[in-house]
């Protein structure tokens, strides 16, 4: 038993019908906490709780839906192989078919070839031979539609194959029935449709060898990503170095990574220097400089030295699995705005049939004669397939989270991408975020009768195991100085922090941390006023109760934060800064950046208070950050985005991360999800149009006034077409630039 989500490749779904019913199966397992069931991709996300793997595949199994469960990050092509299939399957129907459609339609077109057949041949043996064809094409490439549609239908859950083997079967039986035993049908009536019960499996196998194409293609993103990693690693065993399978690489295992080679999983560098090439991760084309004790990741680039690595992170737990697995979670996301799709589908097959018997009995009624009861009954069973509609959802949000990822922004949520198109604010945290987050210490400002050497070296000490970009650059100033081991120290959240070092009370931080404190800060106050009215930050560092100095740590604006802002203003948003930097140094930045709102000062909790003032004044809020300090306030806002050169507490609490840490990627994410949510509302609104539209037209609405009748083959096409259109509609995000 296990409590984390597993992945389950499903078999036999053909339409969102069959998704839902099989979502109902896995939820109904006891035991399931929760499950999600993607028709794009064929997949099942189960959150098992205490269901054990057995019991939910039994249960899929049972519900006619077999499932397997993906344990490994190597991706197969699936789609590709069932694409093979299909096409394969298509092939062999229609040469079968052609003969019999070219022969039958040809002479309706063309009387001179009926004559020619029906005068050589004889209507029972040229019906005869249509017969055997059309009986190749059912029984062999259209197999699937009756092994899978009828026992549906006995079990009171028709799906997409259930209207196939049906309309198929119809006519196919009455066409049987004309040829052998016409003397059962009223005289006038005994016509054959062979050519419809063919074309029909025809034409739907090739609508499903286009779809699975294209559903390759969405997901190329993550065949992208896993194949960044290799199937091979070189292991040191002793002196010996061996090519090993992937899979038997363990945590401690040494690797050789040989020049020019991909980085077969995370680990960290004991032997070896050369360059790595990160631009997966951070998009960043300068290869970076790898030593002893540096880290590397898997999947990225080697460059022209060896290097010899421990495996610290394998299969599953390694950076790029994790981000195949987010994606993947992501593309099976259930958004709100697919709940009404849903709602229709899962009663859409059932109102179908319905409409298929009052259509066949109102033109038995009312009609010419029973066949044309039966073409325009079989029409309706085969163009109201819910495919587009079921597809209309998933396909978009497969491709737009999959080209999401390629640049750089990671959905960890799926429901993100409509909320994202929702909001009205968009706030950001300063240090790390707009700004490069590499602090350096510009200015040392002194009090009267302080030593700066002896200042910097304990401050230093104090702030020496801290991994905040300002402890690093005090850290970085006092580089040189003999610096003691700090006997205690406590980060003091959002202002700073107090040790004990060499037997000194050492207190660095904000202007408000030393008033709490009681510390004077005399004349340097002005001074680090004047340090804010440059845009400097002003830390202040006290000794034993008494003021020491002011430090001003500059943070330069990150290129291109101009450019994001203008962007987003233009789109009608309100832009907010949300620091814990001082009020006047904030401003600076904001005056720069042209920001609307700036908020300075804050406390973590404070900047909960300010998202919560923010939505209640403008809308919902966005809000991107990168610190342990911004964890709180990414999941108080409508959406989170974190960068991804951030800390992984903040990376834990958003909802996107931004994996290359460039913050333009707000921009991108923002700009993806009205591209995608704009794509879904045309698939669906296709998907409902057509179906609208056209099923009082197979069911021969307008035969009184214009006597059009559409025939079960052009209602076949239709449906095809139907699918691949959103298909191809969804497929048109990956073309979306950053």
């Amino acid at each position: 038993m296990t409590s984390q989500p597993l992945r389950f490749e499903i078999d036999g779904m053909s339409c969102a019908g069959c998704a839902g019913r099989a979502a109902r199966a896995l939820n109904a397992v006891p035991g399931v906490v929760e499950a999600r069931v993607n028709f794009a991709s064929r997949s099942a996300l189960v959150e098992p709780g205490q269901a054990t793997i057995d019991h939910i595949a039994k249960a899929m199994t049972d519900a006619g839906y077999p499932a397997r469960l993906s344990e490994s990050v190597q991706v197969t092509p699936r789609e590709d192989a069932e694409a093979r299939e299909v096409r394969t399957r298509f092939a062999i129907a229609t040469i079968f078919t052609l003969p019999v459609f070219v022969t039958e339609m040809g002479g309706h077109l063309f009387p001179p070839l009926h004559h020619t057949i029906h005068g050589t041949l004889g209507q029972t043996t040229f019906w005869t031979l249509q017969y055997l064809l059309t009986t190749l094409v059912l029984c062999w490439p259209g197999r699937e539609f009756f092994e899978r549609g009828f026992p549906a239908l006995f079990r009171g859950a028709p799906d997409m194959n259930s209207l196939v083997a049906l309309g198929a079967s119809a006519a196919w039986i009455y066409s049987s029935v004309a040829l052998f035993l016409p003397g059962l049908l009223p005289p006038g009536t005994g016509a054959v449709y062979f050519e419809a019960a063919a074309v029909i499996v025809t034409l739907i196998l090739l609508g499903r060898w286009l779809e699975a194409r294209a559903r390759g293609q969405a997901g190329a993103a993550i065949r992208a990503l896993v194949g960044l990693q290799p199937s091979e690693a070189h292991m040191r065993q002793g002196n010996d170095v061996k090519t090993v399978d992937l899979s038997l690489v363990r945590a401690g295992d040494i690797l050789i990574v040989k020049p020019g080679e991909r980085v077969p999983v995370d680990g960290l560098v004991i032997e070896g220097t050369s360059f790595v090439d990160e631009s997966m991760l951070t998009g960043e084309p300068v290869p970076v400089e790898k030593t002893s004790q540096d880290m590397v990741t898997g999947g990225t680039l080697n460059g022209q030295g060896a290097l010899v690595i421990e495996a610290t992170r394998v299969g599953r737990d390694t950076m790029l699995a994790r981000i195949v697995d987010l994606v993947q979670e992501a593309q099976g996301a259930r958004l709100p705005i697919q709940s009404l799709a849903d709602r229709v589908v899962g009663v859409f097959v059932p109102i179908v049939i319905a409409l298929a018997v009052i259509t066949v009995a109102a033109w038995l009624l009312f009609g010419p004669d029973i066949s044309f009861a039966l073409v325009a009954g079989v029409s309706v069973l085969i163009i109201a397939c819910p495919c587009a509609m079921g597809l209309a959802t998933p396909m978009s949000i497969m491709v737009g989270t999959g080209r999401a990822a390629e640049l750089g922004v990671l959905f960890r949520k799926g429901d993100a991408l409509q909320r994202l198109e929702e909001v009205r604010v968009v706030a950001f945290d300063k240090t790390g975020t707009l700004t490069e987050g590499r602090p350096e210490v510009a200015q040392i400002a002194l009090a009267a009768g302080m030593d700066r050497d002896e200042v910097l070296r304990l401050a230093g000490a104090a702030e020496q195991k801290s991994e905040h970009p300002i402890a690093e650059a005090i850290v970085a100033a006092a580089e040189g100085l003999e610096r003691p081991a700090a006997e205690s120290v406590t980060a003091l959240r959002g202002m700073g922090l107090e040790a004990r070092v060499s037997g000194r009370d050492v207190l660095i931080g904000t202007a408000r941390l030393m008033t709490e404190r009681g510390v004077d800060l005399g004349e340097m106050e002005s001074t680090a006023q004047a340090m804010s009215d440059r845009a400097e930050t002003p830390i202040f560092i006290a000794l034993d109760g008494v003021i020491a100095a002011v430090l001003s740590i500059t943070d330069q604006i990150k290129p291109g934060a101009v450019d994001l802002v203008t962007t987003l203003k233009a789109q009608g948003l309100h832009i907010a800064m949300l620091t814990g930097d001082t009020p006047s140094t904030a401003q600076a930045i904001a005056t720069t950046l042209d920001i609307d709102t700036v908020k300075a000062g804050l406390l973590p909790q404070d900047k909960q208070t300010a998202i919560t003032d923010l939505r209640d004044a403008f809308g919902p809020v966005v809000f991107v950050g990168d610190g342990i300090n911004d964890a709180p306030a990414l999941a108080q806002a409508d959406v989170g985005i974190a960068m991804g050169s951030g800390t992984d507490v903040a990376i834990e609490a958003a909802d996107i991360a931004l994996l290359r840490g460039d913050p333009r990627g707000a921009a991108t994410a923002i700009g993806l999800s009205a591209r995608t949510m704009r794509n879904i509302r045309q698939n669906l609104f296709w998907a409902f149009a057509y179906n609208a539209a056209l099923i009082p037209v197979a069911a021969g609405a307008l035969y009184p006034a214009f006597g059009l009748l559409l025939s079960p083959m052009l209602a076949a096409g239709a449906m095809a077409l139907s699918s691949v259109f959103v298909v191809t509609n969804a497929l048109r995000l990956r073309r979306m630039a950053p």
